[in-house]
């Protein structure tokens, strides 16, 4: 989708810079900035996904991931 806005001179430049420096668009730039944004400010959606993803993984257990969890609990003071 195309959309038209305004934008400071010097954001713009610095925008130019990065674009060229990461050999990106700026349009790469402003959408990943924009989608950056969007996830800061929507924390309830990056709940949402890491619940879906817990969710797919579902409950399994390593046993060497859990022993090394619980040697090193015992070894934190609380």
């Amino acid at each position: 989708m195309k959309t038209a806005v305004s934008i400071p001179d010097d954001v713009f430049e610095k925008v130019e810079r990065l674009a060229r420096r990461e050999g990106r668009s700026r349009s790469e730039v402003f959408s990943a900035a924009l989608a950056e944004y969007v996830a800061r400010h929507a924390p309830d959606e990056v709940t949402e996904a890491m619940n879906r993803v817990c969710g797919e993984i579902g409950e399994q257990q390593d046993a060497f991931v859990a022993a090394a969890g619980r040697r090193v609990l015992e070894r934190t003071e609380w």
